[in-house]
């Protein structure tokens, strides 16, 4: 008797291999490779340094540890929370351009399990656009990868907008990540518990602050083409939305917060858990729930790990694991199809 292979796609994971690698070690400030006297190769990156292990760079260790954890599909990200893309233009502009076009290069060697989320040359805008317009009309890549700074405000957003109306001419999808503007510094680090202060507690609600400038702005009527995806559940947001919703209620009557605008927006459960996901499902619905794992930063089986403890049905199991991604992929590629 035949059996076939559950599908499960992850759809958050980044890759810094592509041709990033020889640039990182060409690099003497941050972010850049170094060789530590134990031997050890480390990315000396924003926030600290960590160990550059092949997981990060080299496709093979990554398909390998997908195959394992049972993941049929695998979304790569472009390293955009290092900072690369907001380099200057003619510094990184051409390792970007590469970068893409091997991410292009990957979806077809691994016939698809391999899926490509760009970057652009943030510091110029112009190069920017004309290479998210190459990225969806020549390589098929579904979209690209934004820091979430440019989302802290509906000012901050509209730095963006010639993007913005590049990235909506064929269709393209724009996954969220925490990560700075061009020109901003790092801000300070915390005086102690720095871990969790910043990439706990900091990250969540940062991406709460991004996902509320999409839902409140004009972004999802305006580009209608572009499809949004924000990172962790949305943050914060599974659990205070009621607040949300009561402040509107108490100090503005007339004009209540759009809940129900949440749910134009695709999320991932990266680094998260099944209580999450339950609180998410409640809100969101499971039809705008995806896998997500943050490897190689986290390791952890997102299925296994995070989804299968929830207490959400089987239907509700499947849709989170492969058929809300599946069914974004069909609609940009219609979408593609359509506005080429």
């Amino acid at each position: 008797m035949m059996t076939t292979v559950p599908m499960r796609i992850d759809m958050h994971s980044h890759f810094y291999g592509g041709g990033l690698v020889e640039t990182f070690k060409d690099r003497s400030e941050r972010p850049y490779l170094r060789l530590r006297e134990d031997g050890q190769t480390v990315m000396i990156a924003m926030n600290g340094e960590f160990p550059f292990t092949p997981h990060y760079h080299d496709p093979d260790v990554g398909m390998a540890d997908m195959r394992a954890q049972g993941l049929t599909h695998r979304l790569l990200t472009f390293p955009g929370a290092l900072g690369v893309d907001l380099l200057p233009a003619q510094e990184i502009a051409g390792a970007i351009s590469a970068f893409n076009d091997y991410l292009a290069q990957l979806h077809t060697e691994t016939d698809g399990a391999l899926i490509g989320l760009a970057g652009v040359p943030l510091a110029d805008l112009d190069l920017a656009c004309a290479e998210v317009l190459r990225i969806r009309r020549d390589l098929g890549l579904p979209g690209i990868i934004l820091p979430s700074n440019y989302f802290n405000s509906l000012a901050e957003l509209d730095e963006l907008r010639p993007l913005l109306e590049a990235a909506n001419r064929y269709g393209c999808h724009v996954m969220v990540h925490p990560g700075l503007k061009v020109g901003q510094d790092v801000p300070p680090r915390p005086a102690d518990l720095m871990q969790y202060r910043l990439s706990a507690v900091d990250l969540q609600s940062s991406i709460a602050q991004a996902t509320l400038t999409v839902v409140l702005s004009d972004v999802m009527d305006r580009y209608p083409n572009i499809t949004f995806q924000m990172v962790n559940l949305g943050g914060t947001l599974p659990f205070i939305f009621e607040r949300l919703e009561s402040i509107a209620r108490h100090r503005n009557p007339d004009d209540p917060f759009p809940t129900e605008r949440l749910r134009r927006l695709w999320y991932d459960a990266a680094s998260l858990g099944p209580r999450a996901i339950e609180a998410a499902v409640k809100l969101f619905g499971a039809d705008r729930i995806m896998l997500g794992s943050d490897y190689p930063i986290f390791k952890d089986d997102p299925f296994t790990h995070a989804l299968a403890p929830t207490t959400l049905s089987a239907e509700e199991k499947d849709q989170i694991a492969w058929k809300t991604a599946s069914d974004l992929f069909a609609h940009l590629e219609d979408l593609r199809q359509a506005l080429l």
